[in-house]
């Protein structure tokens, strides 16, 4: 994939959240993950050799949790550029306050932006696809709407993930409905791309069809679509219900994957 043209080179990135830019379910060969912030970072290099890139994501963590344990971290290490993704995990517990929420995002950036970073905003997805999720959906749009604002007051470019068609298809999410396939997260890594000005060949707007791909399944009845509701709740929703139950995390134990700003192909 080819890059050319677009803004000043990025001679730092460094990215921070929980599972989605840690990169489930975006399995790289040989083990672990990729993701949209790996893609996006490879795309950056193609660009600017000598990219150093980090990514201190762990799946599980709350907006808090990022804060506390890899706000410092980023700041320590001085990257040009900062993506942040965070906020979900908390919108999925009861009694979660978007406003709340946004207040403490708004002071991680503030702390970020005086730093000196530049700091790329993620918004929240648009989860009315799937049965059960969809119930926080008016809570995640009012995040958002914080979060747009936040980054026009900080002056940060902004990938908003509620505004992109394609990740409202089944096709896109893994079996969990949680967790982006290989292709969700590519057309994330294209869409930052394009929200900080450097110019790709792709275009996260094609039409899916013509990707094809992993994902799941376009349910073509009621009873059928009940039974994968089911399946779902048994695999995914009642382990979730159970850690919260007992306190504890899917990422507890689990290191950043790339803790410290290296080249990428280093």
């Amino acid at each position: 994939m080819g890059v050319a043209g677009g803004t000043a080179p990025i001679g730092s990135f460094a990215a921070l959240g929980d599972s989605f830019t840690e990169g489930l379910d975006d399995p790289r060969p040989g083990g672990g993950y990729r993701g949209w912030a790996d893609r996006f970072a490879d795309i950056l290099a193609e660009r600017d050799a000598g990219l150093r890139y980090a990514n201190l994501a762990v799946r599980g963590k709350t907006l808090g949790e990022v804060v506390t344990e890899q706000l410092p971290a980023a700041i320590a290490m001085a990257p040009e550029l900062v993506a942040i993704a965070a906020g979900g995990n908390d919108l999925l517990r009861p009694g979660a306050d978007p406003d709340v929420l946004a207040e403490v995002f708004d002071g991680a950036v503030a702390r970020l932006r005086e730093a000196g970073c530049q700091v790329l905003v993620l918004t929240g997805f648009d989860p009315r696809t799937f049965p059960v999720i969809r119930w926080i959906r008016g809570k995640v749009a009012v995040y958002n709407m914080h979060l747009r604002a936040i980054a026009d007051r900080r002056d940060c470019p902004v990938v908003d993930l509620w505004s992109m068609p394609v990740l409202c298809d089944r096709r896109v999410w893994s079996d969990d409905r949680l967790h982006l396939t290989a292709e969700g997260h590519r057309r994330v890594a294209l869409r930052a791309c394009e929200a900080v000005g450097v110019v790709s060949e792709a275009d996260w707007r094609e039409p899916l069809a013509s990707h094809g791909g992993a994902g799941l399944p376009v349910m073509t009845g009621w009873l059928a679509a009940r039974q994968v509701d089911a399946r779902w709740a048994r695999r995914h929703a009642m382990p979730w219900v159970q850690r919260r139950i007992r306190g504890v995390s899917s990422g507890d134990d689990v290191p950043p994957k790339r803790p410290d700003l290296l080249p990428v192909d280093g």
